[in-house]
Protein backbone atom coordinates (compact mmCIF):
# COMPACT_ATOMS: atom_id res chain seq x y z
CA UNK A 1 0.00 0.00 0.00
CA UNK A 2 3.16 2.52 1.02
CA UNK A 3 4.32 1.78 -2.80
CA UNK A 4 0.89 2.96 -4.26
CA UNK A 5 0.62 5.94 -2.29
CA UNK A 6 3.85 7.16 -2.62
CA UNK A 7 3.66 6.44 -6.59
CA UNK A 8 0.62 8.31 -6.32
CA UNK A 9 2.19 11.50 -5.29
CA UNK A 10 4.95 11.25 -7.07
CA UNK A 11 2.97 11.14 -10.05
CA UNK A 12 0.69 14.28 -8.04
CA UNK A 13 3.70 16.03 -7.94
CA UNK A 14 4.50 15.36 -11.76
CA UNK A 15 1.82 16.66 -12.99
CA UNK A 16 1.39 19.91 -11.28
CA UNK A 17 5.56 20.52 -12.21
CA UNK A 18 4.03 19.86 -16.13
CA UNK A 19 1.72 22.13 -15.79
CA UNK A 20 3.80 25.13 -14.21
CA UNK A 21 6.42 24.35 -16.93
CA UNK A 22 3.94 25.10 -19.59
CA UNK A 23 2.99 28.44 -18.10
CA UNK A 24 5.21 31.87 -18.01
CA UNK A 25 5.56 33.71 -14.73
CA UNK A 26 3.17 36.49 -15.75
CA UNK A 27 0.24 34.18 -16.47
CA UNK A 28 1.33 32.01 -12.87
CA UNK A 29 0.91 35.51 -11.08
CA UNK A 30 -1.85 36.62 -12.64
CA UNK A 31 -5.65 36.36 -10.78
CA UNK A 32 -7.69 33.79 -12.77
CA UNK A 33 -10.99 33.94 -12.93
CA UNK A 34 -13.80 33.54 -11.35
CA UNK A 35 -11.01 34.14 -8.55
CA UNK A 36 -9.16 36.47 -7.55
CA UNK A 37 -6.09 33.73 -6.49
CA UNK A 38 -3.51 33.37 -9.01
CA UNK A 39 -1.76 29.75 -9.76
CA UNK A 40 1.04 31.28 -7.69
CA UNK A 41 -1.19 31.90 -5.11
CA UNK A 42 -2.74 28.20 -5.12
CA UNK A 43 0.41 27.03 -4.84
CA UNK A 44 1.55 29.15 -1.59
CA UNK A 45 -1.56 27.53 -0.19
CA UNK A 46 -0.40 24.10 -0.99
CA UNK A 47 2.74 24.85 0.42
CA UNK A 48 1.22 26.24 3.74
CA UNK A 49 -0.85 22.94 4.15
CA UNK A 50 2.07 21.08 3.34
CA UNK A 51 4.18 22.52 5.94
CA UNK A 52 1.62 20.85 8.44
CA UNK A 53 2.04 17.47 7.00
CA UNK A 54 5.58 17.51 7.20
CA UNK A 55 5.09 18.44 10.64
CA UNK A 56 3.50 14.91 11.33
CA UNK A 57 5.66 12.78 9.01
CA UNK A 58 8.90 14.39 10.75
CA UNK A 59 7.31 13.70 14.23
CA UNK A 60 6.53 10.03 13.15
CA UNK A 61 10.50 9.55 11.38
CA UNK A 62 12.19 11.68 14.60
CA UNK A 63 10.20 9.92 17.45
CA UNK A 64 8.83 13.37 18.69
CA UNK A 65 5.64 15.44 19.06
CA UNK A 66 4.11 17.54 15.58
CA UNK A 67 5.79 21.11 15.70
CA UNK A 68 3.69 22.85 13.37
CA UNK A 69 3.98 25.77 11.60
CA UNK A 70 2.76 29.74 14.19
CA UNK A 71 -0.18 30.84 12.16
CA UNK A 72 -2.99 32.59 13.59
CA UNK A 73 -2.67 32.12 17.39
CA UNK A 74 -6.00 32.06 18.51
CA UNK A 75 -7.06 29.57 15.65
CA UNK A 76 -6.91 25.74 15.50
CA UNK A 77 -6.36 24.96 11.95
CA UNK A 78 -8.02 21.72 12.15
CA UNK A 79 -11.32 23.29 14.06
CA UNK A 80 -14.59 23.31 12.04
CA UNK A 81 -14.81 27.06 10.63
CA UNK A 82 -11.65 27.69 11.14
CA UNK A 83 -10.34 26.72 7.70
CA UNK A 84 -11.61 30.22 6.00
CA UNK A 85 -9.28 32.11 8.41
CA UNK A 86 -6.76 30.30 8.05
CA UNK A 87 -6.93 30.40 4.56
CA UNK A 88 -7.21 34.15 4.69
CA UNK A 89 -4.07 34.12 7.08
CA UNK A 90 -2.00 32.32 4.27
CA UNK A 91 -2.80 34.35 1.39
CA UNK A 92 -1.95 37.24 3.58
CA UNK A 93 1.48 36.51 4.72
CA UNK A 94 2.53 34.85 1.06
CA UNK A 95 0.91 37.09 -1.86
CA UNK A 96 3.97 39.36 -2.09
CA UNK A 97 6.28 36.73 -1.81
CA UNK A 98 7.93 35.88 -5.42
CA UNK A 99 6.95 33.35 -7.87
CA UNK A 100 10.68 31.89 -7.35
CA UNK A 101 10.77 31.40 -3.92
CA UNK A 102 6.57 30.19 -3.99
CA UNK A 103 7.87 27.59 -6.08
CA UNK A 104 11.16 26.59 -4.57
CA UNK A 105 9.31 26.51 -1.32
CA UNK A 106 6.43 24.16 -2.49
CA UNK A 107 8.76 21.89 -4.22
CA UNK A 108 11.40 21.20 -1.68
CA UNK A 109 8.31 20.56 0.71
CA UNK A 110 6.78 18.18 -1.72
CA UNK A 111 9.89 16.05 -2.27
CA UNK A 112 10.92 16.45 1.74
CA UNK A 113 7.92 15.04 1.81
CA UNK A 114 7.69 12.15 -0.50
CA UNK A 115 11.44 11.22 1.39
CA UNK A 116 9.78 11.30 4.99
CA UNK A 117 7.43 9.05 3.21
CA UNK A 118 9.65 6.45 2.23
CA UNK A 119 11.83 6.44 5.17
CA UNK A 120 8.67 5.18 7.58
CA UNK A 121 7.72 1.98 7.45
CA UNK A 122 4.53 0.58 5.85
CA UNK A 123 3.71 -0.86 8.89
CA UNK A 124 4.35 2.27 10.92
CA UNK A 125 2.17 4.51 7.87
CA UNK A 126 -0.72 2.18 8.62
CA UNK A 127 -0.70 1.70 12.24
CA UNK A 128 -3.51 3.52 13.95
CA UNK A 129 -2.29 3.22 17.24
CA UNK A 130 1.37 3.99 16.76
CA UNK A 131 0.81 7.86 17.17
CA UNK A 132 -1.32 9.35 20.02
CA UNK A 133 -1.10 12.92 18.40
CA UNK A 134 -2.83 11.19 15.50
CA UNK A 135 -6.18 10.71 17.59
CA UNK A 136 -6.28 6.91 16.39
CA UNK A 137 -5.78 7.74 12.52
CA UNK A 138 -2.94 6.73 10.32
CA UNK A 139 -0.03 8.30 9.10
CA UNK A 140 -1.13 7.46 5.70
CA UNK A 141 -3.90 9.63 6.12
CA UNK A 142 -1.94 12.29 6.11
CA UNK A 143 -0.36 11.28 3.13
CA UNK A 144 -3.38 10.36 1.33
CA UNK A 145 -5.29 13.83 2.65
CA UNK A 146 -2.01 15.40 1.01
CA UNK A 147 -2.51 14.04 -2.51
CA UNK A 148 -6.29 14.31 -2.32
CA UNK A 149 -5.75 18.18 -1.29
CA UNK A 150 -3.40 18.72 -3.88
CA UNK A 151 -5.58 16.63 -6.79
CA UNK A 152 -8.60 18.94 -5.34
CA UNK A 153 -6.69 22.21 -6.51
CA UNK A 154 -5.37 20.82 -9.33
CA UNK A 155 -8.89 20.06 -10.85
CA UNK A 156 -9.77 23.34 -9.86
CA UNK A 157 -6.90 25.06 -11.25
CA UNK A 158 -7.48 23.39 -14.81
CA UNK A 159 -11.05 24.07 -14.71
CA UNK A 160 -10.16 27.76 -14.03
CA UNK A 161 -7.07 27.67 -17.06
CA UNK A 162 -10.28 26.74 -19.54
CA UNK A 163 -12.15 29.57 -18.80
Amino acid sequence: MKEHILAALQGQYDRWEELLSTMSEEKITTPLPPSVLSVKDEIAHLWAWQQRSLAWLEAARFHWEPMFPQWLPEVDPDAAGNTDKVNAWIFEAYRHQPWSLVHQNWRDGYLHFLEFGEQISERDLLDTDKYPWLEGYSLALVLLGSYAHHQEHLDKLIARLKL
